[in-house]
């Protein structure tokens, strides 16, 4: 069957609505009426052959046949559209949406003191943040990058370190100090509340893992307050609540580090390094490269 453009913008609306769960939302991405998008996905599943949705009253759900159809075209028209905009960039001012997903931490720690700066160098450049802690796969989800830990990537995808390996300290206040006696080693960590930290995307806690003689030690301690958020544990360890864990990048951006103490600072577990991940070929947009450029030049890479 040849590819022709009718084709094509069938298969790009197809994998908005894939993104999106639904036809509002491809619309609002694509800024088309939903008619629009609806008589596109029919005129797809006519040429297949087959549905590519089941339609729901709140949801569109792919079908076995959808999800082959985005796994087997997701890349290619990827590709094909980084291209075309390659050759359209030339000559020509940085421009258009540059889509990211981040962590909390990455966000805070890498995006947020550059924001400004870059926003001001790139007044062309629109940026859409996504904040998530779980992982994703951006081509399917429609981002353009991801910052997450760790170089471990998908087939086709390209990782740039931001930031090299750092630790996860244990911290309290100084009123807590004054309450409770601090432990010296790891075993005395169980008379002691935790302040928790759950995965919302996986609905699990945090465990608490340090480290003694090169080996990962896995502490089991009774939790006082558990968030999903690090400004909340942050306001915990403040309030005397509990230890609490803080990435080291992320304590030495508080304006009151001086009052949270660490705690057990030899047994501290390291962290892998952080990387900003993109598909190969996405380079060759102007809009992506300057960002990607930014941001590697940019990042202290020592915490």
């Amino acid at each position: 069957m040849p590819m022709d453009n009718a084709l094509y913008g069938q298969l790009t609306v197809f994998q908005e609505i894939a993104a999106e769960g639904s036809i509002a939302g491809a619309a609002r991405r694509l800024e088309l009426g939903s008619p629009a998008i609806s008589k596109s996905l029919k005129a797809l599943e006519e040429t297949m052959g087959v549905p590519l949705f089941n339609r729901t009253t709140r949801r569109l759900e792919i079908t076995e046949a959808g999800q082959m159809l985005l796994n087997r075209t997701s890349d290619a028209l990827q590709s094909l559209r980084f291209a075309v905009e390659s050759v359209q960039d030339l000559g020509q001012t940085p421009s258009g949406t540059v889509r990211i997903t981040v962590a909390r931490f990455a966000y805070l720690t890498v995006l947020k003191p550059l924001l400004g700066r870059f926003c001001k160098a790139y007044p062309d450049i629109s940026l859409e943040i996504s904040l998530y802690d779980g992982t994703i796969d951006i081509l399917e989800q429609g981002f353009d990058m991801g910052i997450r830990f760790g170089d471990r990537l998908e087939e086709g995808m390209v990782a740039r370190r931001l930031m090299d390996p750092f630790r996860e300290g244990l911290y309290v206040s100084e009123a807590y100090v004054r309450c409770h006696d601090l432990p010296d080693d790891p075993a005395g960590l169980s008379s002691h509340k935790l302040i928790g930290y759950r995965f919302i995307t996986a609905n699990r806690i945090l465990p608490l893992i340090l480290e003694r003689d090169g080996e990962e030690l896995t502490i089991d301690m009774p939790s006082r307050l558990v968030t999903n958020d690090t400004e909340v544990i942050t306001d915990a360890i403040r309030e005397g609540l509990g230890i609490g864990r803080l990435f080291e990048p992320l304590y030495d951006r508080l304006p009151d580090r001086d009052t949270l103490l660490p705690v057990l600072e030899p047994h501290w577990r390291t962290y892998p390094p952080v990387y900003l991940y993109f598909p190969q070929n996405s380079q060759r947009a102007k809009r992506i490269r300057a960002l990607i450029d930014y941001l590697v030049e940019n990042t202290p890479r020592k915490p």
